[in-house]
């Protein structure tokens, strides 16, 4: 396992029980990221430090903002990215708000207000059980910030193989699916027909959609869906795997990708 970086954990004082021993620990970084849009903020979110530009990019195309690129502003704010998209992108969410850490959706309001017009995912892929199953374990392993913190969710987006492409960590889980996506716009890998992702913790609606924006056919995951979550995803035409673990899988939606 790699060291993780040195912006995503930082050291805090702790007293541990029993003993009242003094001690340094290691905890997750959280810092506010502003999200500028053709020099308009429009979002300010909670995360990791690291990889802003990937994280950028993937909300603005989970959100429909047709992206081109993103980097540090021109004025070099500091926790500020800079994102350059079409200007046909909807104006009315070019707007101020607030996005918390652990729930994409949370401060949004209304449903409607974060569904995402994506196209229905069309793939073929089919995988083995077995691999499926083996997924997590394998982005567990590659947690290096979470081995420091314990505090870190994860999202890996793997090969039909089951070869790690990319992984990335963050405080917040929609966080961490929106820079893999963001690493995927960059590599030129979109839409993700050939592949699949794998996430640290439970379902959501929003990294659903998230991964129906980005084209992937198949969502594997440690912990439990939400109804809406399943419902997106049987809409949407995604496998949907929980509680994926032990070499057992749960699949709520197209089973018919996992064999055997």
């Amino acid at each position: 396992m790699s060291k993780a970086p040195p912006y995503s954990a930082a050291a805090v004082d702790v007293v541990r029980l029993p003993g009242g021993r003094s001690e340094t620990d290691a905890v997750a970084v959280e810092e506010p990221l502003e999200i500028r849009i053709n020099g308009e903020a429009v979002a300010v979110t909670m995360r990791t430090p690291g990889h802003d530009e990937e994280l950028a990019l993937g909300f603005c195309l989970s959100e429909g903002l047709a992206p081109r690129g993103a980097a540090l502003p021109d004025d070099l704010a500091a926790n500020t990215v800079a994102v350059t998209a079409d200007e046909s992108a909807p104006a009315a969410l070019k707007r101020n708000f607030y996005t918390s850490s652990s729930c994409g959706v949370c401060g949004k309001g209304a449903l409607e207000a974060v569904a995402v017009e994506a196209p229905r995912v069309e793939s073929d892929l089919r995988v083995a059980a077995d691999l499926v199953s083996a997924l997590p374990h394998k982005l567990r392993a590659a947690q290096a910030a979470f081995e420091a913190t314990g505090g870190l969710h994860a999202t890996g987006l793997f090969t039909p193989e089951g070869e790690l492409l990319c992984i990335r960590e963050d405080v917040g889980r929609h966080n961490a699916m929106d820079k893999v996506v963001g690493w995927a716009f960059r590599a030129e890998r979109l839409p993700l027909a050939d592949a699949l992702l794998c996430v640290s913790g439970r379902l959501s609606f929003e990294l659903v959609q998230k991964a129906a924006v980005a084209g992937c056919p198949l969502l594997v995951a440690v912990g439990a869906p939400s109804t809406l979550a399943v419902e997106l995803a049987a809409d949407r035409g995604l496998t949907l795997c929980g509680f994926v673990r032990d070499r057992k899988i749960n699949i709520y939606t197209e089973p018919w990708r996992v064999s055997g």
